[in-house]
């Protein structure tokens, strides 16, 4: 694996760690509220952390479609990197 795609996985690895967090606050506060926003943002955040975890089986992986391709492994790395961004100020105000 290559540096980009190893930093890559690394922020992978940290999207599903701000999505377990953001899940925990979600459900408490779907369970005492109820209210159909509060599912959606469960929902959301189940699907964001199986989309990261399927990504990093894609990076470990030898077949990978962008295995070759500098642009390509760089452009992951920026949507990746940009996915942890928006999480964290997320994680940031859900907490709050």
């Amino acid at each position: 694996m290559t540096p980009t795609l190893t930093i890559a996985s690394a922020l992978a690895g940290l999207n599903i760690a701000l999505l377990a967090a953001l899940l925990v606050v979600w459900w408490r506060n779907y369970r005492a509220f109820g209210t159909p926003l509060t599912l959606g943002l469960v929902a959301f955040a189940l699907v964001l952390a199986v989309e990261n975890v399927v990504a990093i089986g894609f990076f470990l992986s030898s077949g990978m479609l962008y295995a070759a391709d500098a642009s390509a492994q760089t452009a992951v790395l920026a949507m990746r990197a940009l996915q942890f961004v928006a999480l964290a100020f997320l994680t940031y105000v859900t907490m709050r």
